[in-house]
């Protein structure tokens, strides 16, 4: 498998300075966690922009889009906050011949504890064993594009309709 990651920013890469939670986007860590756990692929890493998903813009997931559509691999992992996620994963859908799944943290992948790593984990397995669309990969779950939410009261992904 050769892989295409796609940062955007979102809690899995945010850095905070102090107890009144001020933080910032930081640099994509993805690259490091993936080194870190002896990942036995290659991959790269694009960094498309380093924001909260609650400021995304049409603007942005449009700069996303041509990123995938560019990019020559045919796996591509987007990390991305949860807020924005299902949004801009809907503006990848039609995207012909790749697999795409996004993923991020509920908690910046610092933080001791963090989902960051088990989220990446399950994106990169899905990711060799999807057929060709866009997926969301959170809390231990792949879900199609067109069947997931964020449930704002369990802090979880969800499928919309029951299976």
């Amino acid at each position: 498998m050769n892989l295409h990651i796609i940062t955007t920013g979102g809690t899995i890469d945010k850095i905070y300075f102090d107890a009144k939670s001020d933080y910032q986007v930081g640099e994509p860590v993805i690259g490091e966690l993936l080194d870190s756990m002896g990942a036995g692929f290659p991959y790269t890493v694009e960094s498309a922009m380093r924001k909260d998903s609650l400021d995304l813009t049409e603007e942005d997931r449009m700069l996303i889009r041509r990123s995938v559509e560019r990019c020559a691999e045919r796996k591509v992992l987007v990390t991305h906050g949860t807020d924005g996620m299902v949004r801009t994963g809907q503006a990848l859908k039609d995207i012909p011949g790749k697999t795409i799944v996004l993923t991020g943290a509920l908690q910046p992948a610092a933080f001791k504890g963090s989902d960051a790593i088990f989220n990446i984990g399950c994106a990169i397995g899905a990711l060799q064993a999807a057929v060709p669309g866009v997926y969301i990969a959170m809390n231990g779950r792949l879900f199609e594009i067109d069947n997931v939410r964020k449930n704002l009261e369990k802090n979880r992904f969800e499928p919309t309709a029951p299976e």
